[in-house]
């Protein structure tokens, strides 16, 4: 889905202006956003491209108007409702009405480090050779899927070439619904500036995005 994300290579949102010496939280409640969304995410009812759709779905003035971790907090509450994990009523009131039945234990703090250490890596074997080699020119199909989708949208419609085929991970554009893994694979295409921008984009400037086989055309 086109959804407020998806911001590459727009105007009219300001400069990025990162933060000189920025800590890791701004506030004591974005620490509790962040285990909590953790833990949550351990009781293995969600994978992390639902996760990651729940953010990207927020209506856009919802969205543009939250920070970083009030993002993640609501997209959070959308998942604990559509898993029966809490009641609208519980969310309201910010009491639990009943006991939660989990399949799961829940994660334990002092086994955090070694569950962030091993992260969730999402590459798998191939099972097809690769439709695309290095140096083959390519567009980027103009598709505009309703569901989750990792395609940046300044990149439809747009030709690069294939810089490296990455080996094949989790589509997340399945994933994200229930339709299981789906692997395929994953090409790191670049682009130039005028290719993206048009005539007055700067042709020395050149974009790398990774983007999925099926994303993909042969130019």
């Amino acid at each position: 889905m086109n959804g407020p994300h998806d911001l590459g290579g727009k105007m009219g949102f300001g400069p990025v202006a990162p933060e000189d010496n920025e800590p890791v939280f701004h506030a004591d409640w974005e620490k509790h956003a962040l285990g909590v969304t953790l833990c949550s995410g351990a009781l293995g009812l969600w994978n992390i491209d639902e996760s990651r759709h729940a953010r990207e779905s927020l209506h856009p003035a919802d969205y543009y108007s939250s920070s970083y971790y009030e993002i993640w907090v609501k997209a959070l509450e959308s998942l604990l409702l559509r898993h029966g994990c809490v009641t609208e009523q519980e969310l309201q009131s910010g009491h639990a009405r009943e006991k939660a039945i989990m399949d799961k234990p829940p994660l334990a703090a002092a086994d955090v480090p070694a569950v962030l250490a091993r992260g969730g890596p999402c590459d798998r074997p191939a099972e097809a050779d690769p439709a695309f080699a290095v140096g083959d020119r390519v567009t980027v199909r103009n598709i505009n899927p309703s569901g989750h989708t990792r395609v940046p949208s300044y990149a439809k419609g747009r030709t690069g070439v294939i810089e490296e085929a990455a080996g094949a991970y989790v589509f997340p554009d399945d994933n994200a619904h229930g339709r299981g893994e789906n692997p395929q694979w994953l090409y790191r295409v670049v682009f130039t500036g005028d290719e993206l921008w048009g005539p007055q984009g700067d042709p020395s400037l050149t974009v790398s995005i990774d983007a999925w086989e099926s994303y993909l055309e042969r130019a």
